[in-house]
């Protein structure tokens, strides 16, 4: 699904493909060291191999994500995670490279995440938010209409999402 963000920005959105490990590393290293620290809630300066197949090779129910396309390179990646335990709930997780940051991206990765949860049966969405993030608590708030505030330990606050019916 081609479109424009706000600055004029041409990106694509699709769902990640096992074969983007590379394309998925080289977004990774353009990551500023902050925005890799929002994502992963720790340092991660690069992603093992391990890593790569974790997070390109998906079944698309229980594990799922998309990413923005701009040019080659991914410059952004929505994914959800179903909890094994309540498998109405999933984690989840949006990272958009620096330069893109701020232009409407996140907002789009966001809708896709909620949508895509919601046709697969997923009625809440959690996530693990580093609590100086104000970008990713008004991503939460567009993923669902209510939210929930859960543990906040160490800097990190988690929040659940209601997805609309």
């Amino acid at each position: 699904m081609p479109l424009r963000l706000a600055d004029g920005t041409e990106v694509s959105i699709r769902e990640i493909r096992a074969d983007d490990k590379e394309l998925l590393a080289a977004g990774h290293a353009q990551l500023s060291e902050r925005s890799r620290l929002h994502r992963f809630l720790g340092a991660k300066p690069r992603l093992t191999g391990s890593d790569l197949r974790y997070l390109t090779e998906l079944d698309g129910v229980n594990h799922y994500a998309v990413v923005a396309i701009s040019g080659p390179y991914i410059v952004g990646v929505a994914r959800w995670v179903r909890l094994v335990d309540d498998p109405e709930e999933a984690e989840a997780a949006v990272v958009v490279g620096d330069p893109l940051q701020g232009k409407g991206l996140g907002k789009i990765l966001a809708r896709e995440l909620a949508d895509s949860a919601r046709t697969r049966g997923i009625r809440r969405i959690r996530a693990s938010i580093m609590s100086d993030n104000p970008a990713a608590h008004a991503l939460m708030r567009v993923i669902g209409e209510r939210l929930t505030d859960g543990d906040h330990e160490h800097g990190v606050h988690e929040v659940v999402a209601e997805l609309a019916a």
